[in-house]
């Protein structure tokens, strides 16, 4: 394995146990900043579960591609479109949900932050991915 796939496998590990931990705070309702984007917004235990069961489906999909990354291209593929959507409507809601209505001591600032840290974690993972595949195809 070259040095960018192993990378790869690396931070699809990663990914994994992060979210791993996410489910696992999603469903024993621990609102820790990172863990829940929207630590302190106001949720309902039935949201933070529907989150929880999503969270463990990624982080399965994620310690799937870890295995073998070579192998399971398709599988990495579809978890960086599925990583541009999760950006992409992040981005939606931070732009377009009136925070301070909820409550007026909501930074909102914060999710900014946070999205931009799970959209460097995504870019990492495009990068390594395309530095994998050209070193897997030309020896």
């Amino acid at each position: 394995m070259n040095k960018n796939t192993a990378i790869l496998k690396w931070l699809l590990l990663i990914g994994a146990l992060y979210f791993l931990a996410v489910a696992i705070a999603h469903m024993l309702g621990t609102k820790v900043p990172l863990l829940f984007v929207y630590f302190d917004v106001p949720s309902y235990g039935y949201q933070d579960k529907i989150i929880s069961f999503l969270s463990f489906g990624w982080s399965a999909f994620l310690f799937a591609a870890s295995l073998d990354p070579v192998k399971n291209r398709d599988a990495v593929k579809a978890i960086l479109i599925a990583g541009i959507g999760a950006i992409f409507g992040l981005n939606v809601i931070n732009s377009s949900t009136d925070f301070h209505a909820l409550s007026p001591d909501i930074n909102s600032s914060v999710f900014q932050i946070e999205t931009l840290g799970l959209s460097a974690y995504v870019a990492a993972l495009i990068f390594f991915y395309f530095l994998s595949t050209r070193q897997d195809t030309n020896p």
